[in-house]
């Protein structure tokens, strides 16, 4: 192999380096995306104070029936602290956690129900929680499920079940024109 050969051949090993570090070194330089947290979940979280709410979200039939809100509050105090849900129209709701602890809303016996949703179910509302431990506040949005997933009928509250059918039925007139 003469010299000219063996500098082709260094370049293309090179080249085939460069090559290959590309394909596979793209988890070197970009983030990994199993280090972000997220709501795994239908529900959405937030972080108030010593509170860390996971999965929330709210269950009703309607805009203006009452919700149950559901998911789990994580309290990292020492201390006890009362977190309070506050949604539309001066609705509100509170939740007592014990210190170092966590409070699952959906097996709680105390529900914490909001006497009005704010928003048809598919859609996201604001409400604003806070906690008495900090005094801290903060606002999320929480999206509003009903009864159209099985798991979740158990948790519409008294006063929110649905007033009808969802989809409408056929009508005897509408068939005898065809």
């Amino acid at each position: 192999m003469n010299r000219g050969q063996r500098g082709k051949l260094a370049m293309a090993t090179a080249a085939l380096g460069i090559g290959l570090l590309s394909v596979t070194g793209c988890g070197y330089i970009n983030p990994q995306a199993t280090a972000a947290q997220y709501a795994a979940s239908d529900g959405t979280q937030a972080n108030v104070g010593a509170l860390q709410l996971r999965n929330m979200m709210i269950i009703s039939a309607g805009e203006d029936k009452p919700g149950r809100v559901i998911g789990a509050v994580y309290n990292t105090s020492s201390e006890d602290v009362t977190l309070t849900i506050a949604g539309a129209g001066g609705s509100q709701t509170e939740v007592p956690v014990k210190p170092n602890s966590f409070t699952l809303l959906n097996d709680s016996t105390d529900e914490a129900i909001l006497s009005t949703t704010g928003g048809i179910p598919g859609s996201l509302v604001e409400v604003n929680v806070s906690e008495d431990g900090t005094n801290q506040k903060t606002t999320f949005k929480v999206p509003v499920l009903d009864a159209t997933i099985s798991d979740y009928k158990q948790y519409l509250p008294a006063g929110s079940e649905p007033t009808g059918s969802a989809t409408p039925t056929p009508s005897a007139t509408s068939n005898a024109n065809h």
